[in-house]
């Protein structure tokens, strides 16, 4: 073999020995060295040699927060059927990096056809280092929706929309003074604002991070899902509370009256089944509306309630032992007591009067008469126990508690107007609840208008779970009062045959009282006409009461409630279909 070969064969395995360690060595620290310069010439020009790189970088991610909006509850009729509820609107937001630009024109647009401040939207516009900015919240969907594509087509770019709901009222103006509405943000009047905490629910949010207008998969991704609202059901029959609230108003356009109220409670269970306020106002057009008829009248304004009164006096001298429906009386044609003289609403000289004829017929002198057995201190007492005086908190905001002298300072005059109905104020939810004592054997149910219990805004609890029932006279007495209260309507003897509903015994009573102005706290020569009564007048079911204030039409509580008393009392017996009872008409002498 040549020295050549020899040579050759030698340097093979010395070429076979590059996988050895040292070889492997000085390859890694190559690569370690050609990967730390490369992190140094980066981090030289993050630090200086391109500043501006790096902020780029952080202006194109930013971490966005949307908001995920909660469905309101619904506010449900006594039968499940919708009084308020939440249906599809949208959200209008933009983002301020594609808007800044038109900021100007597209406030304008957005100020004129969503009704925003135009001010606040070009703000939100140009918000900088923001990706999202809400303009405008539960906008209808079709109105949200060609707004967008009306944008698009004239070549605005960076305002979208998002699933916001909505509120609505799909029966518009029925039982709109107790449900309130939505303002812009907020609750305003009624349950919607007094049991906002149990319908609101809680909204939700979504935070991640964004980068050139994309979501970044491994940034920051956080989700918070909304809490819905809480329904709440109400004692409120939809259509009975409709059909109400159209008898109090064509009595009211008919008698010309300043407003009016009429409630329908259930006799046995205190549970308010509807309650009309007139005038009203469109639930969905609230802000439409004069400010004086969102709230509820029923139980915000106080006056004095007249005749109707006369019953509680009678049933509380019953009760005491001081009178039967017997009793005779003689009254004279005008009564001097200290302050004033007494007289009655219709002209006569001397008659003889039963206590039943004193109901029936509706005398002033008769009641204070009788009320003479009863000292200030006995006829307070009573009347407090039938709810006068206090509110009844069933949950509708801004009820006034009326105004009754506590009997330890009133005096005789005060005591003798009292007695039949004047310088004594009430809400009309309070005297209906008054009136229903006598329905209900003489215990007073406290009037509830949720169904099962919620808490209001103030943390109270109310509703048909936890009322409460106190007696305030006996069965016996309430029975007789009831009788006597049957003559009011009868054609020949009381002054209220308009308020008859055929076919059922009816007990009621009339009112008729004097209003006071509310800019000089006079009597203003005006009146406040009532009927409220129950029936079948042996076996009740309802109690209707309906007021109405300062008409301008000649009558009283017989000519003018009355006869809207009827239509909605036979309604609810027809709908709930009551049997006729097998009762004898009341034959209570009313004279002697």
């Amino acid at each position: 073999m040549s020295s050549t070969a020899t040579r050759k064969a030698a340097s093979r395995p010395q070429d076979a020995r590059r996988g050895a360690p040292a070889f492997r060595l000085r390859f890694g620290l190559i690569v370690i060295a050609m990967v730390l310069s490369f992190f140094g010439a980066r981090l030289v020009q993050l630090q200086g040699i391109d500043p501006n790189s790096y902020a780029e970088m952080a202006a194109a991610e930013s971490v966005e927060t949307r908001i995920l909006p909660a469905e309101r509850g619904d506010i449900l009729d006594r039968n499940g059927l919708p009084l308020a509820d939440s249906v599809r609107g949208k959200m209008v937001v933009a983002d301020p990096v594609m808007t800044a630009d038109d900021a100007p024109e597209l406030a304008t647009l957005l100020s004129q056809r969503l009704d925003v401040d135009y001010f606040e939207a070009l703000a939100r516009l140009r918000e900088g280092g923001s990706q999202f900015e809400y303009i405008a919240r539960r906008v209808p969907s079709t109105i949200a929706t060609d707004l967008v594509a009306e944008l698009a087509e004239a070549g605005y770019e960076g305002i979208t929309l998002r699933d916001d709901p909505i509120r609505s009222y799909p029966a518009d103006d029925v039982g709109a003074n107790l449900l309130g509405f939505i303002g812009t943000d907020e609750p305003l009047y009624g349950f919607e604002r007094t049991f906002d905490r149990q319908l609101s629910g809680t909204d939700g949010t979504a935070r991640f991070t964004v980068g050139g207008g994309n979501r970044i998969p491994l940034g920051e991704n956080t989700l918070v899902p909304p809490k819905n609202g809480a329904p709440l059901t109400t004692t409120v029959d939809m259509d009975l509370q409709w059909f109400t609230q159209r008898v109090l108003a064509q009595t009211l356009q008919q008698y010309k009256a300043l407003s009016g109220v009429a409630i329908v409670m259930d006799s046995r269970t205190g549970e308010v089944m509807a309650l009309a306020d007139a005038p009203t106002f469109d639930a969905n057009k609230a802000l439409e509306s004069e400010k004086d008829d969102l709230g509820s009248r029923a139980i915000s304004d106080a006056y004095e309630p007249g005749s109707v009164e006369k019953v509680l006096t009678a049933a509380a001298l019953i009760d005491a032992g001081k009178v039967t429906p017997r009793t005779k009386l003689r009254i004279p044609p005008s009564l001097p007591r200290q302050d004033r003289v007494i007289g009655d609403w219709f002209d006569h000289g001397n008659i003889k009067l039963t206590m039943a004829g004193v109901i029936a017929k509706s005398s002033n002198i008769g009641t204070v008469l009788a009320a003479d057995a009863f000292t200030p201190l006995e006829l307070v007492g009573y009347l407090q126990k039938f709810g006068l005086g206090q509110r009844t908190d069933m949950g509708l905001p801004g009820e006034s508690a009326g105004i009754l002298t506590p009997g330890d300072v009133m005096t005789s005059q005060t005591k003798d107007r009292v007695a039949f109905g004047q310088s004594v104020s009430v809400n009309a939810v309070q005297m209906a609840a008054a009136v229903n004592t006598i329905a209900n054997g003489g215990v007073r149910i406290s009037p509830s208008i949720i169904k099962g219990s919620a808490t209001t805004e103030d943390g109270t609890v109310v509703g048909t779970d936890v009322a409460t029932e106190t007696r305030v006279v006996s069965e016996q007495a309430a029975r007789q009062t009831a009788r006597m209260m049957e003559r009011v309507v009868d054609p020949e003897a009381g002054v209220a045959p308009g308020a008859q509903v055929p076919g059922y015994l009816v007990a009621g009573k009339t009112g008729t009282a004097q209003r006071v102005s509310p800019t000089c706290g006079c009597y203003d020569g005006s009146t406040t006409v009532s009927f409220g009564g129950f029936a079948p007048a042996d076996d009740p079911r309802f109690t209707v009461y309906v007021v109405v204030h300062k008409p301008q039409v000649d009558g009283g509580g017989g000519s003018i409630a009355g006869p809207a008393f009827s239509r909605i009392m036979g309604y609810a017996l027809s709908r709930y279909r009551v049997p006729p009872t097998d009762g004898k008409p009341s034959r209570l002498p009313v004279e002697w």
